[in-house]
């Protein structure tokens, strides 16, 4: 029934590549059909009943291989491994060694606060993507003899489950392949293969000869539907179905080569990510930096306090607190509250399931986005281009002969439904001329169904008021069609550039011929032998129909700076017209074929990637390198995919993204499974991820640069004063203070403006922030030193440290809050905005401040209230020229990064 498009241009379709890790059972490929027969020791008439019981056993039952997701516990410990939980918790044992029981149980609530909120949040993820799976097929015909004695084996209907290597099976329309199979007959079978290659295009398959080694002979017109031989692969091999496939039309009946596990559709179940994400780097970049600081800390304070005062280990406690005051403690807590937050409200508002919390962030910070164009930018359909006449003018007559051949090759036939071509042209044709014009001048008589072998179909019609004539009507491949046809030599050559200047368009092609003969009785009495001496009619050029939403969504993702790369198996022309139509350039270098990736080394292809856009005839190997290369040269890469020739480019990438209909293997390798419509969920995904970015940015910004400072200034102090300006329970308490206030970043409402462009988290520019700002802090707390050295009297007593104690604690979490407010951005300040959960808390936290040690508290911790007006006076005056230093410097910065 299909009918076969001519080829966009010569080379070997790549698309569907190699099995990934293939089983042993698809090493049998490449033999004849008897000799895997023997292999298997099974024969055409299946397996007997105990044969299949004892290979059942052996080899399991024939479904998916169970994804084991990680239980709540791994998870949890999984948590306990990161940088700075570790050293928390290092931290933690230490202060209960020395007798700081309370730093101890803060940390410990921490730690374990941060780690159950992410490990919860991905197992309710994968808990989701784990309710997504759905089963290959239900039943499955099979051939069985009731023993070795039978003569005729019984054809059973049997669970999926229960098939086994070397039984032999029947396929017919409609069906699901349920394992890895080696034809041994057909009668134009024609497969789906868009759940393994990504691609929508239909795929004829027939029998291995005997004598072949399990390719195909005879005409090389063995190939699929696209026109383009495709047996330098696995997937394209024309004897082989794979487990996953659809049978669109014809049937046949194979033998059984694997099952369960070693399918390629399960093959793809076993992996691991091999790269850390964007995030995973960033971050733990970030945790290394602060954990190097850390550790030198406390041997830094003895040392300086053995030099000045020699006070030994009874300072040890401070210098403990001044390491924990370092530590952005509420760290794993605010960035799983933020990403947890972002995912929730993803699945709930788009569907859209986040597997790995951090691949949030990699969304924000992505600013490279690879993706194949069928079934994301095209629909899996293609639509009516032109029809023209020999000479290429339009003709009309030519579309009705090859809707013709479609209707009545789909009635005759008796197929379930039409491929994608003939349904492109009875739709085009039905809504031009209406389906009785077809239908009443010429009656269906009989059909030779297309196979791959002749790459056409035929329809024979009888015409209204000429008995005694039929005509056949000839549809199929450019070439296979002109090879038939009455023509002289240059009218061929001419049509053979005619088509392939179409081709090179990204036209796909069918010709048409028709031919009268004498008229005969009976469904059979034509054959292939009747194809011959046909007149040339015209061809009609089929071209992609664009998803509707495609063009407003790369609009949107441009506007959001993020570039689209097209990685695809299909025809440079084919891919260079769709990105022409979306409005998408090719590049400066034009369109990157595979074969001239592979002329490239890694560094000349991380040099080209920036100057390309779109890559075509790309196997799973190419897409993998051209991803690998982006992130060689610095992009925060995702790729968008949903079939098994996509998974090594989704493991490459810094975020995974699929659709929900994707293959079972491709959603569980994938970090982030997109609601429906697929594509169209992609910008408000990316809009969430920043959205976490720039809050997480924000947080790292406030607490690092505040903490840093108070460290200096508390190793300062240490120096300058022969009592420490701060004792332990008041670290504790202020550190619990303002990390209770930074939780409202989990909240936070950012401006759009802020989310227009990549957010990315990039170690050295966040050390080279909190380096000078908070020197910038520590100069404010040394002023404060000098404010409270000058104005409170014998500070040297209990009571002057109380007042000390108490004046630093007061001017510490009012120049946080500050901080809070005034870096909370990340361009510019002073913009007007309504007050946020930030503010409001900052807020909070000044009145802490100014409150507390005038409350019973303050005394308990030590803290002495008795400051004069002039200290309050002259603190105000510190903590005003400390904002105004904070607007000037946040300022330039802001101007330095436009």
């Amino acid at each position: 029934m299909s009918s076969v498009p001519e080829s966009p241009g010569p080379g070997p379709r790549t698309e569907g590549a190699a099995l990934p890790q293939p089983g042993a059972g698809t090493a049998l490929a490449a033999q004849a059909p008897l000799t895997a027969l023997r292999h298997l020791e099974t024969g055409p008439r299946g397996l007997t009943e105990g044969e299949a019981e004892e290979r059942l056993a052996r080899h399991g039952e024939n479904t998916p291989p169970a994804w084991h997701t990680p239980s709540l516990a791994r998870r949890l410990v999984q948590r306990v491994r990161e940088p700075f939980t570790a050293v928390l918790l290092l931290l933690g044992l230490v202060s209960a060694a020395i007798g700081s029981v309370g730093t101890a149980l803060v940390i410990l609530a921490l730690v374990t606060v941060s780690c159950v909120l992410c490990a919860v949040g991905e197992l309710r993820a994968d808990r989701s993507v784990a309710g997504l799976r759905a089963l290959v097929a239900g039943t499955v015909t099979v051939l069985r003899r009731r023993d070795t004695y039978a003569a005729r084996p019984d054809e059973r209907e049997l669970p999926v489950a229960d098939l086994v290597p070397g039984d032999v099976i029947r396929l017919g329309p409609g069906d699901l392949v349920p394992a890895d199979v080696l034809l041994l007959s057909s009668t134009g079978l024609v497969v789906g293969q868009a759940q393994l290659t990504g691609e929508s295009g239909p795929l004829g398959k027939c029998q291995a000869s005997a004598g072949s080694g399990g390719t195909s002979t005879g005409d090389p017109g063995s190939a699929p539907p696209s026109g383009e031989p495709d047996t330098g692969t696995l997937f394209g091999e024309p004897h082989l179905c794979f487990q996953g496939s659809t049978v669109l039309s014809g049937g046949g009946r194979a033998v059984v080569l694997a099952t369960g596990a070693e399918t390629g559709l399960a093959a793809g179940h076993q992996h691991t990510r091999p790269r850390q994400s964007a995030f995973d780097r960033a971050l733990h970049g970030t945790a290394w930096i602060l954990v190097r600081f850390m550790l030198l800390t406390p041997p830094v304070v003895l040392a300086a306090d053995a030099a000045v005062s020699g006070r030994g280990v009874a300072i040890l406690p401070f210098a403990i607190a001044v390491a924990v005051s370092l530590t952005p403690e509420m760290l794993p807590v605010v960035v799983s509250a933020v990403l947890a937050r972002g995912a929730a409200s993803l699945a709930r508002e788009r569907e859209v399931i986040v597997r790995r919390l951090p691949a949030l962030h990699d969304l924000g910070a992505m600013d490279v986005l690879c993706l194949d164009k069928t079934g994301t930018l095209t629909q899996d359909r293609p639509v009516l281009d032109r029809a023209v006449d020999t000479a290429g003018a339009p003709d009309a007559a030519v579309l009705r002969w090859a809707a013709r051949n479609s209707l009545w090759t789909l009635q005759l036939a008796e197929t379930p439904v039409a491929d994608a071509l003939d349904d492109a042209l009875l739709h085009a044709a039905t809504e031009r001329y209406g389906l009785p014009c077809l239908e009443e001048e010429y009656e269906g008589v009989a059909v030779l169904p297309f196979d791959p072998v002749r790459r056409l179909s035929t329809a024979v019609l009888r015409a209204s008021g000429r008995p005694g004539t039929h005509i056949l009507v000839v549809k199929g491949a450019v070439e296979a069609v002109l090879e038939r046809c009455v023509l002289a030599e240059p009218e061929r050559e001419e049509l053979r550039r005619s088509a392939a200047r179409y081709a090179a368009d990204g036209l796909r092609l069918l010709a048409v011929a028709t031919a009268e003969r004498p008229s005969r009785a009976g469904p059979h009495a034509y054959s292939s032998a009747d194809e011959h001496g046909l007149s040339f009619r015209g061809l009609v050029a089929l071209r992609d129909a664009l998803a509707p939403a495609a063009p407003e969504v790369l609009r949107g993702l441009r506007d959001q700076g993020v570039g689209v790369r097209i990685l695809t198996g299909d025809h440079p022309g084919t891919a260079a017209r769709v990105c022409r139509e979306l409005g998408l350039e090719p590049g400066a270098e034009g369109v990157l074929t595979a074969d001239r990736i592979d002329g490239l080394g890694d560094r000349a292809l991380a040099e080209a990637v920036g100057r390309v856009t779109v890559f075509a005839r790309c196997t799973p190997r190419h897409k993998a390198r051209v991803v690998a290369a982006l992130r060689a040269a610095g992009h925060t890469t995702g790729f968008l995919g949903d079939g098994v020739n996509d998974l090594a480019a989704l493991r490459s990438a810094d975020v995974g993204l699929c659709p929900r209909d994707a293959v079972p293997t491709v959603r569980e390798s994938a970090d982030v499974v997109l609601g429906e419509p697929s594509f169209a969920a992609v910008e408000p995904a990316v809009t969430a991820g920043r959205h976490s970015s720039v809050t997480l940015t924000s947080y790292l910004r406030v607490a690092l640069s505040s903490n840093l400072g108070n460290a200096v200034a508390m190793l300062a102090a240490a120096l300058l004063f022969p009592f420490v300006p701060m004792l332990p329970a008041q670290v504790l308490a202020q550190n619990l203070f303002f990390d209770a206030a930074q939780l409202a970043f989990a909240f936070d409402r950012r401006e759009p403006a802020e989310l227009r462009r990549p957010a990315a988290l990039r170690p050295g520019e966040l050390l080279r922030f909190i380096t000078g700002f908070g020197l910038l802090n520590a100069a404010a707390d040394l002023a404060t030193f000098g404010v409270l050295a000058w104005t409170v009297a014998e500070a040297a007593t209990e009571a002057g440290q109380g007042l000390f104690h108490a004046g630093w604690f007061t001017e510490n979490l009012l120049t946080q809050a500050m901080v809070m407010v005034l870096l909370r951005s990340g361009r510019g300040i002073g913009r007007r905005r309504p007050a946020g959960p930030v503010q409001l808390a900052a807020a909070v936290l000044a009145v802490v401040g100014i409150v507390l040690p005038l409350t019973p508290l303050g005394p308990a911790l030590g803290m002495v209230t008795a400051l004069t007006a002039a200290s309050y006076a002259l603190l105000a005056l510190v903590l005003a020229l400390y904002g105004a230093a904070l607007v000037a410097a946040r300022r330039r910065g802001g101007r330095a990064a436009g």
